[in-house]
């Protein structure tokens, strides 16, 4: 016992000389010691799942705040401090999408360093506003802990819509690695969920002020905090589901084509084949097939009758193809216009036809579109997208689509990380149909980080999701977000398996983000209470 007593001693010790130390660190050590933490904070996400990191790195940043409210200018320090910290965060975070400027390496590599460079710079300055934020609200104890997690969680937020949005990396994707840590998304969201975590990665601060029952309140709250987490997943995970009378098999195919031949039009011949020989075989009898190929997996389909004639002798009697597609149209003006989109080709009974589409209406500025296009021609950067003069034309909004004796709402790429955005409110369908091509970003975290992505909006609608991509990683997950079936990145295969049938609507689905947002109410009271206690 006075082993224990000792080594507690010597530890709890440590760990006052060490916030001590962060707390009257200089200014460039600060800022030196806020950007580790941030690359920190990233190695909790995919593929390394560091949570306890994510303990660090919050604790660490709370403490080097104190630190810079000391100083004779507390917001603009604490706004720096801030800065490099969302710097390293999203440096370790979204590095990844440089490897799309080396698809095109003549043309584009140039552009990766300010890519890699530019991109979290600007993502930091939300982290710089909430902590300069926070700095200017004066609070100790358990109030810093309630507003930190509150102020830092808005401006997540903030981050996901402003500019038409980057919620990429929400600290609460961390526990997206695993259906069981994920489950409470289906009350209150991604962003809920952000807030609880946010809240108890940095209740330990409460470890460094207070007596000593404040210090161990925090170590309890973070303890009891994820046992909460993981026995509330266990307890949804367990509970019984409704069986589907529909008999709907899917066929989700993974070409593995190389972005380079992807996008070479003289490959377009082969590349629809390899797609075809993956899409071939029989189906049980009285079962519904649907096949979904990756995002671009048919350009122009609708427009080759010898490719719809070709897909009519080779594809299962009755099975609906789901394929990404580029399919484009002249306005009134005689103006033709380009969209990336989800073609649905169905059987008409006198051949293949394409019965119906969508567009995708959530771009990615500067790869499918160009802001501000007239500028950027002129800075010669207009052959940064695809297809037409400025990119791709938006789509107008969530659609949800019946084909087959199902209604599914397509979702292409990026639109997936958007929370509460995969179909409108009005319309639920059966189940989730996603495709990707991943292909850009190489074997880096962040096809990972995307794959964690989709399962969140499995959990938030309580719908199965069917993800096609084209390199990877495809993937089946049931309404619970439960991996049911996977292909692995860079392997060409499919998948083949039963639709897992919808859940009841889940609180989340019912209520969007207004959950979140009494969340943010009520622990915004709670820290000004706490703080004029």
């Amino acid at each position: 016992m006075n082993l224990l007593g000792a080594t507690g001693g010597w530890l709890a010790h440590l760990l006052e000389r060490y916030a001590d130390h962060l707390r009257t660190a200089s200014a460039k050590r600060r800022w030196l010691y806020a950007f580790g933490a941030g690359i920190c904070g990233a190695l909790a996400m995919a593929p390394v799942y560091a949570l306890p990191l994510l303990v660090v790195a919050f604790t660490t940043l709370v403490l080097l705040i104190d630190g810079a409210k000391a100083t004779q200018s507390p917001r603009r320090s604490a706004f720096i401090t801030g800065w490099f910290f969302g710097f390293g965060y999203f440096l370790a975070g979204v590095y990844w999408m440089a490897f799309s400027f080396f698809v095109q390496a003549d043309q584009f590599a140039w552009m990766a360093p300010f890519a890699v460079m530019g991109m979290p710079a600007f993502l930091g300055l939300f982290i710089g506003a909430a902590t300069a934020l926070y700095a200017a609200i004066r609070a100790g104890g358990w109030a810093r802990i309630f507003l930190f997690a509150t102020i830092w969680t808005v401006f997540e937020y903030a981050r996901g819509h402003v500019l038409t949005g980057l919620p990429w990396n929400l600290a609460g994707q961390a526990l997206a690695g695993n259906a069981l840590t994920a489950q409470t998304a289906a009350w209150y969201g991604a962003y809920g969920l952000s807030l609880v975590t946010v809240f108890l990665a940095v209740s330990p601060a409460a470890i460094f002020a207070g007596s000593i029952s404040a210090r161990l309140s925090g170590v309890f709250v973070l303890l009891a905090g994820a046992a909460l987490i993981v026995g509330a997943g266990a307890v949804r995970l367990a509970m019984p589901e409704p069986i589907s009378d529909a008999r709907v098999v899917l066929r989700i195919v993974q070409p593995n084509i190389p972005q380079k031949e992807k996008i070479d039009w003289s490959y377009w011949q082969r590349n629809f084949e390899r797609q075809l020989d993956l899409s071939r075989g029989a189906i049980p009898p009285d079962a519904r097939l649907f096949v979904l190929w990756p995002e671009n997996g048919a350009p122009l389909l609708e427009e080759s009758q010898q490719a719809l004639e070709t897909l009519d002798s080779d594809l299962p009697s009755d099975a609906v193809l789901l394929a990404g597609a580029v399919r484009r149209e002249r306005d009134s003006g005689g103006v033709e216009r380009y969209y990336n989109s989800i073609a649905v080709v169905e059987d008409s009974g006198n051949g293949r036809i394409v019965t119906g589409h969508y567009d995708k209406h959530h771009l990615v500025p500067y790869g499918e579109y160009l802001p501000f296009y007239d500028s950027m021609q002129k800075l010669g950067l207009a052959q940064l997208t695809p297809y037409g003069d400025a990119g791709f034309t938006p789509g107008s909004g969530p659609r949800t689509l019946t084909a087959g004796g199902q209604s599914f709402a397509p979702m292409v790429c990026y639109e997936a990380i958007f929370p509460g955005e995969s179909y409108p409110s009005d319309a639920r369908p059966d189940w989730l149909a996603m495709v990707t091509n991943d292909a850009w970003f190489g074997d880096t975290s962040g096809p990972r980080q995307h794959l964690d992505m989709a399962r969140l909006r499995a959990i938030e609608a309580g719908l199965p999701l069917a993800r096609s991509a084209n390199t990877g990683i495809s993937a089946l997950f049931d309404g619970k977000g439960r991996l049911l079936a996977r292909v692995p990145l860079y392997k060409a295969g499919k998948i083949e398996a039963p639709l897992p049938p919808p859940l009841t609507k889940t609180l989340y689905d019912r209520n969007g983000d207004w959950v979140f947002l009494l969340m943010i109410i009520t622990c915004t009271l709670f820290g000004f209470y706490l703080r004029n206690e």
